[in-house]
């Protein structure tokens, strides 16, 4: 495959960051890198958490197998409806779209898994099911929003995916358009459409988000722009899919859902895509916004500042990051781990390699915060209970303390972090990851998320309104906090 365009710019920052990373000639060795980074810093302020809901029990049909999707609810997200409602929005995975009110109270609006039928997949795969929904900034007006879910059984043979997908498919993943008759209703009635349909080689890794920029204005190229993080399919640390531009796992893509030139004119593909303009035959789909992902576990925007986008990334072993993410990057998987090289020849432990010194030729991009973590002595190339779930930057007025850093988790065990933003820049040592300690609102006293989501598996996520303000939610209970202070850490 020929190499793919890279901007001067991208390649000069990928030689610094090499010269910063990686260490002499002379300290060079062929054995994996025994501790890659240091541990996240504690940090003195703590965020006080206050309970603002607790969401429906809910199950998977039929019921998993997998105790890791046994929850209470599988809650997945929280924004704000942008038609000055007030109403906040929250997808559970097992298939219901959840409004609530300012005060907390819930109610359902849309029964995804009912309305797809028995092709609906929920019950194997941690990010199957109904996993994302995304209002169109025009909703009040047009009363349009978007949700991905996953389909399995009869899907699988009967219909075909849009893009590229491997023969076999094992699950599909769908993004399917609403139209509300009435946008101020309170439970959903109106029409639908099918916008996209991905196969994945396996049940995870599958569309983890879409979403729009909430910076674009009416007039601007961006506005109704539609990204979608995409998973690589679990294809295996190794594998070519995430590097591969005529596939669109591994990738996150941006379309155009008011377009008609992509695949059955369902969709359109922007022109301002890397790839959009490629000549036939250059084996790119024009799709692809930036590629070289494993899971890509949210994205966001910075609403002040720079206007940086944000994703998060779950590594696969040792290394879980935080990218900026432009037009064209590649982020390296399953060549690079964070900002290390992985092999996964010859490589017995899972562990990570130093950058090779002619690293910049290849014009990866790196991260801008991330953490480690010690894979278990007896599997070292097992699950090792780690995942970084991407956040935001918090832009609220409520919590001065809290301006500009950029919040973030790793979501199993429910620790979460924060980096200043200002730091968080390409081409520079990357971002000091503060571990923020947590102070229940109720008691006055320190607590953690295990304490809180009353399990040690807490399947943390976040959510933001459009306010600014930061919300924490646990699948393990059901139940969401707003981050109300920050205090002086105990």
């Amino acid at each position: 495959m020929p190499k793919p365009r890279r901007a001067l710019l991208a390649i000069a920052a990928g030689a610094l960051l090499a010269a910063l990373v990686a260490p002499s000639a002379q300290a060079r060795v062929e054995t994996p890198i025994a501790d890659p980074l240091p541990d996240p810093t504690p940090s003195r302020q703590a965020l006080v958490l206050t309970e603002f809901a607790t969401l429906p029990k809910s199950e998977s049909v039929p019921p998993p197998t997998d105790a890791r999707l046994k929850r209470w609810a599988r809650v997945n997200y929280l924004g704000e409806v942008p038609d000055r409602s007030g109403r906040l929005f929250v997808p559970d995975l097992n298939g219901t779209l959840h409004f609530l009110d300012r005060a907390g109270a819930s109610r359902p609006y849309l029964d995804v898994a009912a309305a797809v039928g028995p092709d609906f997949w929920s019950h194997q795969g941690l990010g199957s099911g109904f996993g994302f929904a995304a209002f169109h900034p025009a909703f009040a007006r047009n009363g349009i929003f978007y949700t991905a879910h996953t389909e399995g059984r009869s899907a699988l043979t009967t219909r075909t995916p849009d893009l590229p997908s491997p023969t076999g498919a094992r699950l599909h993943s769908v993004i399917t358009e609403w139209t509300a008759d009435d946008p101020a209703a309170r439970t959903f009635a109106g029409s639908r459409r099918e916008v996209l349909r991905l196969g994945f080689a396996n049940t995870y890794h599958n569309i983890q988000e879409i979403g729009f920029n909430p910076n674009a204005t009416p007039l601007s190229r961006e506005y109704g722009l539609l990204y979608v993080a995409v998973g690589d399919g679990a294809a295996g640390a190794g594998g070519t899919v995430p590097q591969d531009l005529a596939v669109p796992q591994g990738k996150i893509l941006r379309i155009d859902p008011a377009g008609t030139d992509g695949p059955g004119g369902k969709y359109g593909v922007p022109r301002s895509n890397p790839f959009a303009t490629d000549p036939p035959g250059a084996g790119t789909l024009g799709e692809i916004y930036a590629y070289g992902l494993r899971n890509p576990h949210r994205i966001s925007w910075d609403t002040q500042g720079t206007r940086q986008m944000f994703t998060g990334h779950i590594g696969e072993h040792r290394i879980d990051s935080v990218y900026e993410v432009r037009p064209g990057d590649n982020f390296g998987w399953s060549n690079r781990e964070g900002p290390f090289t992985y092999r996964k020849a010859d490589n017995p432990t899972c562990g990570v390699f130093p950058l090779p010194e002619d690293d910049q030729r290849y014009g990866y991009t790196y991260p801008v915060a991330a953490f480690d973590h010690t894979p278990r002595a007896d599997r070292p190339c097992g699950d090792s209970g780690n995942a970084l779930i991407g956040g935001f930057v918090y832009r609220g007025r409520e919590i001065p303390a809290l301006q500009g850093k950029y919040v973030y988790a790793e979501g199993v065990g429910g620790r979460i972090f924060a980096s200043d933003v200002r730091d968080m820049r390409r081409g520079r040592p990357m971002a000091t990851t503060y571990q923020l300690p947590l102070v229940d609102a109720a008691t006055g006293a320190a607590t953690t998320m295990r304490d809180l989501a009353g399990h040690a598996r807490v399947d943390l996520r976040f959510g933001t309104d459009r306010a600014g303000a930061l919300y924490v939610l646990s699948k393990a209970n059901g139940r969401v906090w707003k981050v109300t202070d920050v205090v002086t850490a105990p």
